[in-house]
């Protein structure tokens, strides 16, 4: 009698194992939803990383030097130095072809 009971018990207690491996809280399919999730934030940390070392960078060129004020002036507002021409010469699409 004995003999079968420990086998049985071993098998119920593996058949619990798996029903919650699969199936109970925190079961595999949690676990690859969270995996795609962090892979996912991961990436975005990693864009968000590249920012924000290309704004330190803008920064420090803010910082240091006054070619970068003069750039983003000259592209972003437009100015001129004086005595000094600015040209804009516009391209049309359909001639470009």
């Amino acid at each position: 009698m004995i003999r079968w009971k420990i086998p049985f018990i071993l098998l119920l207690v593996l058949g619990y194992l798996q029903y919650s491996l699969w199936y109970g809280k925190n079961n595999i399919y949690d676990y690859q939803d969270n995996l795609q999730m962090l892979k996912s934030l991961h990436q975005e940390n990693d864009k968000l990383k590249a920012r924000n070392q290309q704004m330190i960078a803008e920064v420090d060129d803010l910082q240091k030097g006054y070619e970068a004020i003069e750039e983003r002036a000259r592209s972003h507002l437009g100015m001129v130095k004086p005595n000094e021409y600015f040209y804009r010469i516009i391209i049309d699409s359909k001639t470009q072809k």
